[in-house]
């Protein structure tokens, strides 16, 4: 057993109250599936073919894995991390003192057997993005003995010693850990090697890449660059440094005034700036700067006004294209103000993976455009898969898939490793195999695609049920899922009500 106390008025108890915003993370594991061997160590966990995920029933929570198989029963009040749902590590939270604030924590395998007990406390480093949504380390765990902090991997090897007073993501930025010692932090990576010794009153981030560096502030509230390989960029000795970077350039505050300077502190443009309060963004040799007002404008990184700060903001977009916004309002704008696309967008992104402009005048339907701005789909997005290079979107009640180049693909084309296709017929859902002869015939209202588990979720008469990668019916359709955001089943466990609280599976 271990036992622990919580500090810095952290949520780290009560899990349940900080997962919901795990559905991005659990979303990309449910579609992502790569077979792995098996692999044994001495600290009893083992990495193996299964995959595994929080369970919920009759107010506990406990783990399956992916043949819908109870692995840990449920038995636990608080919600139990699974920092890599390949691996059977199971992170459990219990017997919780909310009056002296204390808890004690535990490391169960599929065998739900105690595993790192040499350790006081064993908790999941949990990453935060810019908004706040939650993932968590997946080859790293946070330990504490004799009341340090250090970090073992997944096998239960040592990775950095228990010698720190406090340990914990930098937020936003990926493979970088804060480490802090003597009210000193420091930085080191997923796998314990040290980036910074812990002598900075404050380390951020330069991007989410870790690889662009980091801004470091001294006791004396002095900001320079050190980059991923604790290499000095620009010395300590600025007001201020935004937390941006594009070929080398800088945006740093000296004097009161803002300047660009270079990796070797050579100005690069120190003119121009003086009536920028605050700096935004670099890309494509733009400057994003506000004004006094909170007016937002664009000048180049030489000097040249590309849009006047006359906006409420700006956002980089298509090369020498900007998104606007303007009483509270979304368009496009080029080079002297040149309205291309009128403010009338509630919301609108680029998405630079993909080199497409994602627009919403009602926050659900969509318009996707292209480096034109043509409206090239329209519908509901479900999903821009950078990776597999695929826009899945709901047209006409049917999800269709796209490439970036706004040609229609089929289900088979994107996923090829399914044994079920979803297929259409007078209005009937059945599936097909990947030569397209009928498995399950035509009789569901409604289905989903077959998930990365095998199992595909199938609607009669407003019920939901599930079918196997055989074709077979497993779970008769039962459940009412109107106001589920997403309907998943692993085996006969289905995926919870996203709430406030949790994600899970259920039955």
């Amino acid at each position: 057993m271990s036992r622990g106390k919580r500090y810095n008025g952290e949520a780290k108890l009560n899990m349940k109250k900080v997962l919901a915003v795990v559905v991005a993370l659990l979303v990309i594991v449910m579609f992502v599936f790569v077979i792995y061997k098996l692999v044994s160590n001495g600290s009893g966990q083992r990495m193996t073919n299964d995959y595994y995920f929080t369970s919920f029933k009759d107010n506990k929570y406990g783990v399956i894995n992916n043949k819908g198989e109870e692995i840990i029963a449920p038995s636990y009040q608080e919600y139990i991390v699974i920092p890599n749902n390949k691996t059977d590590i199971f992170l459990c939270t219990y017997d919780v003192d909310y009056t002296n604030n204390t808890y004690k924590t535990k490391a169960l395998n599929s065998k739900n057997k105690e595993i790192f007990t040499d350790y006081e406390n064993i908790e999941p480093i949990a990453n935060y993005d810019s908004k706040n949504t939650i993932s968590y380390e997946q080859n790293a765990i946070k330990v504490q003995k004799d009341g340090k902090y250090g970090m073992i991997d997944i096998t239960g090897k040592e990775i950095l010693p228990c010698e720190y007073d406090e340990l914990y993501s930098l937020k936003n930025t990926d493979n970088s850990i804060i480490v802090v010692k003597d009210g000193k932090k420091g930085l080191v990576d997923s796998t314990g090697k040290k980036i910074i010794e812990p002598q900075y009153k404050e380390i951020r981030g330069l991007g989410t890449d870790y690889k662009l560096g980091y801004v470091v502030i001294t006791e004396d509230d002095t900001y320079g660059i050190v980059d991923c390989n604790n290499q000095p960029v620009l010395e300590a000795k600025y007001q201020d440094i935004k937390s941006i970077a594009e070929n080398g350039i800088y945006a740093v505050k000296e004097n009161n005034d803002w300047e660009l300077v270079k990796k070797n502190g050579e100005i690069q443009l120190d003119t121009g700036l003086e009536e920028v309060q605050d700096i935004l963004g670099i890309k494509n040799g733009n400057v994003i700067v506000k004004n006094a007002n909170n007016k937002v404008g664009v000048v180049s990184t030489v000097g040249e006004t590309i849009l006047n700060m006359v906006y409420d903001d700006v956002k980089p977009a298509f090369q020498d294209t900007f998104i606007i916004m303007q009483n509270g309002k979304y368009g496009v704008a080029k080079k002297g103000d040149e309205l291309v696309l009128n403010p009338t967008y509630t919301t609108m992104n680029y998405v630079d993976t993909a080199d497409i402009i994602e627009a919403s005048e009602d926050g659900i339907t969509s318009n996707l455009l292209d480096a034109n701005l043509e409206t090239k789909l329209t519908g509901i997005v479900l999903e821009i898969n950078t990776l597999k290079g695929y826009i899945k979107i709901r047209q006409d009640n049917e999800d269709k898939y796209y490439n970036f180049k706004f040609e229609e693909k089929s289900e088979r084309d994107i996923n090829a490793g399914n044994t079920l296709f979803l297929d259409k017929k007078d209005n009937k859902y059945g599936y097909v195999d990947k030569n397209g002869k009928v498995v399950v015939d035509y009789i569901y209202d409604d289905a989903k695609e077959q998930n990365a588990y095998g199992y595909a979720a199938v609607q009669k008469d407003g019920k939901w049920g599930a079918i196997n990668e055989k074709g077979e019916e497993i779970v008769s359709p039962q459940y009412d899922f109107t106001n589920n955001l997403n309907i998943d089943f692993i085996g006969e466990w289905h995926l919870g009500s996203i709430d406030s609280n949790a994600v899970y599976y259920t039955k």
